[in-house]
């Protein structure tokens, strides 16, 4: 596979790889920075994991988007539990000849680099866990039918298409209806941010578009659904590793608790809460850009990586 430089949108290059324990779908930026790793949410992949990794400067890491067992073309034996998930995280390190990787979970995708960093201490340099599970999940009460018929039928998917051009503030509410506790004025307040803000809006198309075809995505999804249901507390005593915890205040998706216990359970884990913040605050809220300042400072201090200007200020 030829290490490609890509820009932050969905269609990047891609290649699929055989490890010692299966074939995975990734795509590698060009370089010879560290390598930042993603571990992208449900309905995700190779796709969505490059997304998630749009606040890093491609220019400092090399970027490691991953397509997830059951995602896209990665299949889902390659690893169907997420402690068979993180040993394929190894595996494909191994494959590509690089020694270490920096982790960024979202979501569905957390657990699976928090058992990257308790099984594989020597291969990762830092984590960050961003809105994502640490133990047990549910399908959240706020996702009703009219989410799962717009995110999980391929007719649904192709309103959802066309809502977005046409009605984008419609959108907006209902996905984060669907996605976070708020007040009516909460609400109005989130919508008209991510309305009048560029970067959100850039966001929330390449996001959204990263859940289409839902297809080859179904079947990861549906393994995330079924692994999460029974999925017991993590044992988050024995991550090693520099550790930042971000989540959402009123995240309705992965709820607020599941960073409070990471936090609390990992070892001289670094936080930072976003008030207010719903599932996807750390791109779509008023306080998104401090987030991923205080990310961006976490990555530099532990990846080796020169600072420019003032550092960024993390609770402990």
């Amino acid at each position: 596979m030829n290490a490609t430089n890509v820009l932050p949108r969905p269609g990047i290059a891609r290649g699929l790889l055989r490890t010692a324990v299966g074939r995975v779908e990734c795509q590698l930026t060009g370089g010879d920075g560290p390598v930042v790793l993603a571990s992208h949410a449900g309905l995700g992949g190779v796709d969505q994991a490059r997304v998630l990794l749009n606040w890093i400067d491609p220019g400092s890491y090399r970027l490691l988007s991953v397509s997830r067992p059951g995602y896209l073309g990665t299949p889902l034996e390659s690893g169907r539990s997420f402690a068979q998930q993180a040993d394929l995280f190894a595996a494909l390190l191994d494959t590509l000849g690089v020694e270490k990787a920096a982790v960024v979970t979202l979501s569905a995708g957390g657990p699976a680099g928090y058992l990257f960093a308790i099984r594989h201490p020597d291969r990762i340099r830092a984590l960050i866990a961003i809105d994502s599970a640490s133990g047990r999940h549910e399908v959240p009460e706020t996702a009703g039918a009219l989410a799962q018929t717009l995110f999980m039928s391929e007719w649904g998917q192709k309103l959802t298409r066309l809502v977005l051009r046409k009605r984008p503030e419609w959108f907006l509410r209902q996905m984060l209806r669907g996605t976070a506790y708020f007040t009516k004025r909460q609400l109005d307040e989130h919508v008209d941010h991510a309305l009048a803000s560029p970067r959100a809006r850039s966001f929330i198309a390449s996001f959204t578009a990263t859940m289409f075809p839902y297809r080859p995505r179904r079947a990861g999804t549906e393994n995330d659904t079924e692994q999460l249901r029974c999925l017991a507390p993590l044992p988050l005593e024995q991550v090693r590793c520099p550790t930042l915890i971000v989540h959402g205040t009123h995240d309705a998706d992965v709820k607020f608790h599941h960073g409070v216990f990471a936090h609390e359970h990992t070892p001289h884990a670094e936080r930072y809460w976003i008030d207010e913040g719903d599932h996807l605050g750390f791109w779509l809220s008023p306080r998104a850009e401090e987030a991923q300042d205080i990310a961006r400072d976490f990555l530099r201090r532990h990846c080796g990586v020169a600072r420019h200007g003032p550092a960024a200020r993390v609770s402990p």
